[in-house]
């Protein structure tokens, strides 16, 4: 039909005739010479199931994607929008029930991802019930293959679990079972996550290589709740869609009645001439475009959280041993985590959602302790879980005001979950919370989030949709804190990682990388993350105890400087010895955080197979966006090795501006490569490459 050029991507439009299926591919515009002759069929690119269509032959079960909706979509039009701020390419089609589909692909000025997502809006007499809508789907990969590509397709995958977020998982097409048949049989891999952790078993992520062509296509979804990513074929082409988790997999429908319109999730999507790591660069670099955050975060200041210090008892005496000692550090924020708010009998995991203050531990307020913070020029914060109740408070009783789902209230394990379509629910937050934050001169406010609804909830047409009804209005009452307290910086954790993407990023100032706080697993994991969301935005914790050698306590430091330095731990009880190793780290942290804040990453070393028994080397190298300068940390892991670590360089001549190790370290630097001499188990270093002119 129609090549689109968005900035270095051109988007192909393909129809096979008037009346066929109208399919979307993408290429980097360098290689528009390279596309080979395919025969292959074009798949649709919007994805749409309604009830009472029939199913795909033989995938019922397993996919819902190119049903009786599907197969009698008909092209009304195309047009191209064109503004200053870039091009939109919005392509409308019709159902046979007469709704309308608009498939909306936007690119912004300057920017290397794509925005993609869907509206339906019904025009026809009839309610119709979706059981899938997707927000992204591409055809024709690879087109730099005539044939099926064997053995040149790689699926990567970031597999996530507690404490174990982000590895990344890398399949040939063909051990997935992607590998065309004889005849033409689909054949697809559908894989997501269903509930309120979204990054809880994978990111919504995903990115598709074509080795031979040095090619990747990398996607991603912004949800809070639900969602899917789909690899299938039918023959020499494989196709990649997306978006809320269908019927099958989420649960879910969505009736829309005549007039009425629904619009999916947006997804990112890409392609570049080079890896994964370069794919998802340009996937995360799409964020700084909704990144709004308070202006003392420009400086990517340093945090404190007394959570591994305490132990969710802070108390007015601990508190202010913390604050003596780190008096004139470089410390900017001080967070008091959970715990504050127990009642007689509770613990921090189960007493919350009351929101009292506990007056046993704190009989004179908070006033006294939180001007201490202030006189030491740090800002206070403090911890909620505000979307749920612990089985103490009483707000775990106020079950009219809780999710249900088969009319009985929600409960994991020691906790429920606020209803937040509930007016008396955000009535009850606000005076509770915000007004609490407010009262008190917090410039802070930790999130956490420490369980998952699961498959949704009562009160919409599907426990799908109830989810997603809950998290659109979670979202909405972040955008009232925001609203209310426009300096405020937000944290985003839910028992960590799990809430690592898009929509909530776009929400919050930072998030918690992860719950592995004192582990040798923490750069490893840090390093991950930088595939899904900005290092600036990726808060990474150095817990710091009165035991630690110096090499530990910098091995600890040196992963800080994959995102957000926040410490934690006994800093109080640290020897003037320790407090150098911390200090010069401060001050390294300090002259890398602008390569921190805006540049582009690569990882070196062999893969680590256990994350627990890490063996092995990793080392990340970032470089500004100008050019300018090279961040590298360093990490060596468990078996000592007498090789140097050597990170290759890009063009150009540097010199080492700043080194951070727990000794004096050797390093070499050429023109093509920096070595840096690790020789002992669980050691690091840093180091920071200005250009020379």
């Amino acid at each position: 039909m129609k090549d689109y050029v968005l900035g270095d991507t051109i988007a192909r439009y393909l129809q096979p005739g008037p009346g066929g299926p109208v399919g979307m591919m993408l290429f980097p515009a360098a290689m528009a010479g390279q596309i080979a002759e395919k025969s292959s069929a074009i798949d649709s690119l919007v994805q749409i199931k309604t009830v009472g269509d029939t199913y795909p032959g033989g995938s019922a079960g397993r996919s819902l994607r190119n049903g009786g909706t599907v197969a009698t979509l008909t092209l009304v039009s195309q047009r191209e929008v064109t503004t200053d701020a870039g091009v939109t390419v919005v392509t409308l089609l019709r159902t046979h029930q007469g709704c309308l589909v608009e498939h909306h692909l936007r690119w912004q000025s300057g920017e290397a991802a794509l925005d993609s997502f869907a509206v339906l809006r019904n025009e026809g007499p009839d309610t119709v019930t979706l059981e899938l809508l997707s927000s992204f789907s591409l055809t024709g990969l690879t087109p730099f293959a005539g044939g099926d590509a064997p053995g040149d397709l790689i699926l990567h995958r970031l597999r996530s679990a507690w404490s174990g977020e982000g590895r990344l998982v890398s399949d040939h097409v063909e051990d997935l079972g992607l590998e065309p048949a004889w005849a033409s049989w689909g054949r697809c891999l559908r894989f997501g996550q269903v509930g309120s952790w979204p990054v809880q078993g994978f990111f919504p992520t995903a990115f598709v290589e074509d080795s031979r062509a040095g090619v990747c296509w990398g996607v991603q979804i912004a949800h809070p709740a639900s969602w899917q990513i789909e690899l299938g074929r039918t023959d020499a082409a494989l196709n990649l869609s997306g978006g809320l988790a269908d019927r099958e997999l989420g649960h879910w429908t969505k009736s829309v009645a005549p007039g009425e319109e629904f619009r999916t999730p947006v997804a990112y999507l890409t392609v570049t001439q080079g890896g994964v790591d370069d794919a998802a660069h340009r996937l995360t670099a799409r964020h700084r475009l909704f990144l709004d955050v308070p202006a003392v975060e420009e400086a990517l200041p340093v945090i404190f959280n007394e959570y591994c210090t305490t132990w969710g008892s802070p108390s007015p005496q601990n508190l202010g041993a913390i604050v003596d000692r780190l008096a004139g550090k470089g410390i900017r924020y001080l967070v008091i985590d959970s715990g504050w708010y127990k009642a007689e009998g509770s613990e921090w995991f189960n007493g919350h959602g009351d929101w009292e203050l506990d007056r046993r531990t704190f009989p004179d307020g908070l006033t006294e302790a939180l001007d201490h913070v202030r006189s030491a020029g740090m800002i206070p914060g403090i911890w909620f879980e505000f979307e749920t109740v612990g089985s103490r408070a009483t707000s775990f009783t106020l079950t009219d005001h809780l999710l249900k789902r088969d009319g009985v209230p929600v409960t994991v394990g020691d906790r429920r979950f606020w209803d937040f379509r509930d007016p008396f629910v955000i009535g009850y937050l606000k005076e509770r919370m915000i007004d609490f934050l407010k009262a008190n001169g917090f410039g802070y406010l930790k999130v956490d989030y420490n369980n998952s609804i699961g498959i949704g909830c009562d009160g919409a047409e599907s426990l799908g949709e109830g989810l997603r009804q809950q998290m659109a209005a979670v979202q909405g009452f972040f955008r009232t804190i925001r609203e209310e307290m426009p300096e405020l910086v937000i944290e985003n954790c839910a028992s960590g990682g799990h809430r690592l993407e898009p929509s909530m990023l776009a929400l919050t100032s930072m998030s918690s990388f992860s719950d592995a706080h004192e582990c040798a697993e923490i750069p490893i994991i840090a390093a991950n993350v930088q595939r899904a969301l900005l290092p600036r935005q990726s808060q990474i914790w150095a817990v710091l105890r009165k035991q630690d050698s110096p090499q530990r306590l910098a091995y600890s430091l040196t992963a800080t400087m994959l995102g957000r330095m926040c410490l934690s731990g006994e800093v109080h009880e640290l020897s003037d010895e320790q407090w150098a190793v911390v200090s010069r780290a401060i001050s390294f942290y300090r002259s890398a955080a602008p390569v921190i804040k805006n540049g582009v990453s690569h990882r070196f070393g062999p893969k680590v197979r256990s994350y627990r028994h890490p063996e092995g080397w990793q080392a990340v190298r970032r470089l500004s966006n100008d050019g300018a300068q090279i961040l590298v940390a360093a990490h060596r892991f468990g078996a000592a090795e007498r090789t140097p670590i050597e990170v290759p360089l890009p063009p150009g001549r540097y010199e080492v501006s700043d080194l951070y190790s727990h000794r004096e370290s050797v390093v070499k630097l050429t023109e093509e490569l920096v070595a840096v001499e690790l020789d002992e188990p669980f050691s690091a270093a840093a180091l920071v490459l200005t250009q020379i002119e």
